[in-house]
């Protein structure tokens, strides 16, 4: 099910409605059952492997609880992590582990040939996965209290607005949440219809109407000019964020009117002044996620220069890793790491980017800077191949002549696109519903209206799925 469809637009309401009708004692029990639901309207079969890895994890949780040493609690981890990350490997990885185990067989001259795993992958399943998995690796750390009631913890994994793609939440925030009474409150479904109507917007008016235009594009840019690729470019960068992050809110909007806040998961990230900042701003659930699952197990930066170094390359490989089974997206999350350390390094010796002034002139130039170089690396992640990012690459340079089909973009598309940024600067450390609560009502319902009639008038003419749900 889609938030942007007319399923979720009934779904959403009979929810909340019989929430706030029952007796928190079963609230859990109506919420399982809707996401579980939620989550079959995708494929019913693929609902088995969520309850599954529920099931195993429930287990070496509540084992791992009666251990009192880590030597006893590892055996239940490794389950724990075998089966998780095992799951992902065969759904996700194994066809791309495949493809690369024959391309070196054919080079070696052996007729050996791995067989693919022709199967759908799961949608969400690197969403759920990471979240099941840190519960069960801050279990075995003593971080966290095993969950003894079966019902919360398959909540916990499946809660239906942050289900297949994210944020990544952890238990130790969103559980105690689920169990918590929250009374009706108009205050809430205020707020939570604030996110769901600005998410739909950015969702289906700002990246629905750059998709097309970006996909025309990649899909054959020998016809296109170099102003035009780089239009396309510029595009993808605003594409792909307001795709998640219109998600991501309308997934908080959404658990908000039941009273549970999940963490934001966006920033105003393209107004970052460099990688690192950027990296907390953007997608911040997995970025924290790797910070405190692998980065910090590894040493984080209290190590000696050239690990610190490794430690990096290590997070922002596996990232890239995590986005999708391809070397593209190997290839994008190694060269975040290198801009990452480059700026690091000479930020260190230089100081070339002191602290600065919102909205100062510094700001601006350093913002500018980080948004060329994410709108440059972005090209390997939207791109199918290593050649067809090179070839993208090329172009820029060579096609200053090319003009074989006209790149025609609506007036409508530039002005509802420069109203988005000029509203992300408007919100700069600052969040939608909260923002517009400030505002007088006549200013108020003149926003919501603009969005209204921008959704009902301006929404693309395909429905385009969100991006992030094919990881």
């Amino acid at each position: 099910m889609l938030f942007n469809t007319i399923d979720f637009i009934f779904f959403l309401p009979i929810v909340i409605i019989l929430y706030y009708l029952l007796p928190q004692k079963i609230r859990w029990v109506l919420l399982l059952i809707a996401s579980y639901f939620f989550y079959m309207c995708w494929k019913v079969e693929y609902v088995f492997l969520i309850i599954f890895s529920t099931l195993i994890d429930y287990f070496c949780g509540l084992q791992m609880a009666k251990k009192e040493t880590k030597k006893a609690r590892l055996p239940y981890l490794i389950l724990s992590l075998l089966t998780n990350l095992g799951f992902l490997f065969a759904f996700k990885y194994f066809n791309f582990f495949a493809d690369s185990i024959n391309f070196v067989f054919q080079n070696s001259g052996l007729a050996y040939q791995i067989p693919f795993f022709k199967v759908l992958l799961p949608v969400g399943i690197s969403f759920y996965t990471f979240q099941t998995l840190s519960y069960s690796i801050d279990v075995f750390y003593g971080k966290q209290e095993a969950e003894r009631h079966l019902g919360y913890f398959a909540l916990y994994v499946s809660f239906f607005p942050q289900l297949v793609a994210g944020p990544i939440e952890r238990f130790s925030r969103l559980t105690p949440q689920l169990k918590e009474h929250h009374p009706f409150l108009y205050d809430n479904i205020k707020q939570g219809l604030r996110l769901i109507l600005y998410g739909l917007f950015i969702k289906m008016v700002i990246a629905d109407n750059l998709s097309g235009l970006v996909d025309q594009v990649y899909a054959a840019p020998e016809n296109y000019s170099s102003l035009n690729i780089l239009t396309a470019l510029f595009f993808y960068s605003f594409q792909i964020y307001c795709d998640f992050y219109g998600y991501s809110i309308i997934a908080i909007g959404s658990a908000l009117m039941m009273g549970v806040k999940i963490m934001d998961n966006f920033k105003t990230p393209y107004l970052s002044k460099n990688i690192a900042e950027f990296w907390g701003r953007w997608h911040i659930s997995l970025s924290t996620w790797f910070r405190d699952y692998l980065y910090f197990p590894l040493g984080g930066n209290r190590v000696k220069m050239m690990r610190w170094v490794f430690n990096i390359m290590v997070v922002f490989i596996v990232s890239g890793t995590w986005h999708g089974a391809n070397w593209t997206f190997i290839i994008w999350g190694a060269l975040f790491g290198l801009v990452y350390l480059a700026e690091s390094i000479i930020n260190k010796h230089f100081g070339l980017e002191k602290e600065s002034a919102p909205y100062s002139l510094v700001h601006i130039l350093l913002s500018l800077k980080t948004f060329v170089f994410v709108t440059l690396i972005w090209v390997f992640f939207r791109s199918q191949s290593f050649n067809e990012a090179m070839n993208i690459f090329e172009m820029i340079f060579t096609n200053n002549g090319v003009v074989n089909v006209d790149y025609i973009v609506p007036t409508s598309t530039w002005v509802l696109l420069s109203l988005f940024i000029l509203s992300d600067v408007v919100l700069y450390n600052k969040r939608f519903d909260e923002w517009v609560a400030k505002l007088s009502v006549p200013i108020r319902w003149s926003v919501y209206s603009v969005l209204i009639f921008s959704i009902i008038v301006f929404s693309g003419v395909d429905n385009f799925p969100f991006i992030y749900f094919q990881f």
